[in-house]
């Protein structure tokens, strides 16, 4: 969250306003913040027959995680705040775990995968709800990200999903259990 309200903001809104906006924005660079690292870390460490697949499908959206990390943090600037992305902020800022698979096989990354970007998607559109009604381009810009997200989102659940409609993965609930489950039904067929 913003540390103190900016002496300035965009023209239409007040400072407290701005530092309300930089608030809610903080949180989503946070966690942009740590899904670029997560995604990194996934692709240095699955292994497995769809290795060079998985390995290969993160790195262009790790770019477009990037994109939105600096994009955040230049709204969070143009309010009038300062965006904090380093990583003691970071960490302190986030209220969920550490995500927590080492070296893994490509189906357990990706329902361990699902289960991040379900937490993620869902406090995006919190976000997209908290500032729906105080400024359009914050909320055009989340709307944005939200999109290409959940488009990423739907590239790994298309590895665990059935060819019956059925994820691997559903009703888990936790990064662990999602994987576990996804681990063991690495060739779901029906």
């Amino acid at each position: 969250m913003a540390t103190s309200t900016p002496k300035f903001t965009i023209p239409g809104l007040t400072p407290e306003q701005g530092a309300n906006l930089a608030g809610i924005l903080q949180s989503r660079l946070n966690a942009l913040i740590d899904l670029h690292l997560t995604l990194k870390h996934v692709h240095w460490n699955v292994v497995g027959p769809h290795f060079i697949a998985v390995h290969e499908m993160i790195d262009p959206h790790v770019d477009e995680v990037i994109a939105m990390v600096d994009e955040t943090a230049e709204r969070i600037a143009t309010l009038g705040a300062s965006p904090m992305g380093t990583p003691g902020a970071v960490v302190g800022g986030r209220d969920w775990d550490d995500y927590s698979l080492g070296r893994a096989t490509t189906n357990e990354h990706l329902g361990a995968l699902d289960e991040v970007y379900i937490n993620l998607l869902e406090d995006h559109r919190k976000a997209q709800a908290a500032v729906a009604d105080l400024d359009p381009v914050t909320e055009d810009m989340i709307i944005a990200q939200q999109g290409k997200l959940e488009l990423f989102h739907w590239f790994v659940r298309a590895h665990l999903e059935s060819t019956g409609g059925q994820l691997s993965t559903d009703g888990t609930g936790s990064e662990t259990a999602a994987a576990d489950a996804a681990g063991g039904a690495a060739d779901v067929t029906s």
